[in-house]
């Protein structure tokens, strides 16, 4: 049995730049979203920051957090 791979630290003495940390995306019922691969939505409910419901007009989709492919317009 194998064990994940710990994250790597950043050292202060460092000569790279520290990785910067993705902000959350946060979304609420009513705005426009676009999707990757759904294409134009609005958001209709929102389950405590797991996931969003979506309606893309002819299909809803729950989208999961972290949200990569969907921004909001």
């Amino acid at each position: 049995m194998t064990r994940p791979a710990a994250p790597k630290r950043h050292l202060p003495t460092s000569p790279f730049k520290a990785p910067v940390e993705p902000v959350p995306k946060h979304f609420a019922a009513g705005d426009q979203v676009t999707h990757d691969v759904y294409g134009l939505g609005r958001v209709i409910g929102i389950e405590d920051g797991v996931a969003a419901l979506v309606d893309f007009g002819s299909d809803r989709r729950r989208i999961l957090s972290p949200y990569a492919r969907m921004t909001k317009l």
